[in-house]
């Protein structure tokens, strides 16, 4: 199997800035501490699955203390997030990517779900569709992976709604592309996903 770059869309968790549905529920200082968990999580199963280079690709600053950590920097590639918003930075990356001649697999920090084996299993299905995809219950996605790019899978989205997944496949489907998907994942986003994040991934949950 060829190399698949996983490109780790990654924000600093800063209090009161990450996970902030949830600090109704957690805090700022909990909802932080959770992202952080996550993010690390999301990093050490992306690393795990061995299908290539790991790129973080971080906002505000990649230069930031966080990044230098043991554990984050030093483990994977960092990068520095363009500006605009979710479609535009993702389209910037995964752009650069694939101009670079590889498959490019584009992953949040927001589902646990996203394990190595789940990994190596949609960049297999990437060897033979144009297009992969891990939906998430809430109608987003948890992951999308291309073969080649095109501008139109990442403008005009309403990011963080329920039309996410659909309006994406639709357009995979205008272009003609092959998409090869996974069953609904689960993401954490709200309150009401911290219960079946305790079952679980217990070890994740902020004490």
């Amino acid at each position: 199997m060829s190399k698949t770059r996983i490109i780790l869309i990654a924000k600093e968790p800063r209090p009161g800035h990450v996970k902030t549905r949830l600090i109704p529920a957690l805090g700022e200082a909990g909802a932080a501490q959770l992202a952080d968990r996550m993010l690390r999580h999301t990093l050490a199963q992306a690393l795990a699955a061995n299908i290539g280079p790991v790129e973080l690709c971080v906002s505000p600053d990649p230069a930031a203390v966080y990044w230098q950590q043991p554990g984050l920097g030093d483990r994977a590639i960092l990068s520095s997030q363009a500006g605009g918003d979710l479609g535009h930075r993702m389209a910037e990356a995964a752009q650069k990517a694939l101009n670079d001649g590889s498959p490019v697999i584009l992953i949040g920090t927001d589902c646990p779900d996203l394990t190595a084996n789940r990994l190596q299993q949609m960049a297999r299905q990437l060897q033979h569709h144009d297009a992969c995809m891990c939906p998430v219950a809430d109608g987003g996605y948890a992951l999308l992976g291309l073969q080649r790019f095109n501008a139109t899978l990442f403008s005009e989205i309403p990011w963080s709604t329920a039309a996410v997944a659909d309006i994406t496949r639709r357009r995979l489907a205008a272009l003609g592309w092959r998409l090869a998907e996974s069953d609904p994942l689960n993401d954490v986003d709200e309150p009401a996903d911290l219960e079946k994040l305790m079952t679980d991934h217990p070890e994740l949950m902020v004490s």
